[in-house]
């Protein structure tokens, strides 16, 4: 099964993360991983009284759950490969709150009436890092651990500088990195990401409109551009930002490390290909 857990389920990708969690640490039990699950699921449903239900098809919890099975298999096989950095089970359960809030910046507040979420695309990171602050120290998150949750997230924007954020130490940083390389590898590996591009392009859209740039400005000029341009995102784009800016921690993907089977990689360029096919069956 890939990826190896049912990323429409909170329980199924919590259940998956807390076996992976007693495996890498035997002995010990988490204290963060029940409590944010459950808080997220909550958030993204509607049962916070003071969020609405998301309501955006791409960036919805299944693009959470997906970048978060996909860093607890960077975390996994890091772990076991002779790296340097060897996680604690504190460093394991906060790169999973991180990757959990990561998009919680696209929930809109319940006096929001507003279009939907999608408006926030451009200040999403920053809205994420906002809740977070407020919401952590309620489980018992210290203020060094919350700068390091805040640094991670603040790699996932997708126009940020990485080499300016300000980390403690390299562990710190690696899950920076692994937060990041698993929010592009979790979306663009799944089986619909092919499908779920013009749903894409119209979350663009609306952000666009909402903050008023210029037609001349834009990303993309409609959904086919973005389609017709995707196969050159991932190889001019993401893999070299997974590379150098992420500094190669998708490599902990593969099976063997570092060279054996990457099926996250495998599974981005069947997509690709696949998108590929329509551009030149479409005539576009």
């Amino acid at each position: 099964m890939f990826p190896p857990a049912d990323t429409k389920s909170a329980i199924a990708t919590s259940n998956l993360v807390r076996e992976k969690f007693l495996f890498l640490f035997p002995g010990e039990e988490p204290k963060l991983l029940g409590p944010i699950f459950q808080d997220v699921e909550r958030l993204f449903n509607g049962s916070h009284p003071d969020y609405c239900p998301i309501d955006l098809r791409y960036h919805d919890l299944e693009h959470t759950l997906q970048a978060t099975v996909c860093l607890a298999r960077i975390f996994e096989g890091c772990q076991n490969s002779s790296a340097s950095i060897q996680l604690t089970s504190r460093h394991f359960e906060l790169g999973m709150v991180g990757v959990l809030l990561h998009d919680t910046g696209y929930l809109k507040l319940r006096s929001d009436r507003q279009g939907t979420g999608a408006k926030y695309t451009y200040c999403h990171v920053l809205r994420s890092c906002a809740f977070a602050a407020s919401y952590l120290p309620t489980l018992g998150v210290n203020e060094t651990e919350l700068s390091g949750v805040l640094g991670a997230i603040s790699c996932t924007g997708p126009t940020k500088n990485i080499s300016r954020l300000h980390f403690r130490d390299p562990t710190e940083r690696f899950i920076g990195h692994a937060l990041a390389s698993a929010d592009y590898l979790g979306q663009m590996a799944a089986a619909d990401y092919p499908d779920e591009l013009e749903v894409l392009y119209r979350e663009f859209l609306e952000s666009d409109n909402f903050v008023q740039v210029p037609e001349s400005k834009r990303a993309f000029q409609s959904a086919r551009d973005l389609i017709q341009r995707t196969p050159r995102f991932w190889s001019q784009v993401v893999r070299p930002k997974l590379e150098n800016d992420f500094s190669g921690v998708y490599h902990f993907l593969a099976t063997p490390y570092p060279n054996g089977t990457n099926a996250y990689v495998q599974a981005v360029e069947r997509n690709i290909a696949l998108i590929g096919r329509r551009i030149v069956e479409s005539g576009a």
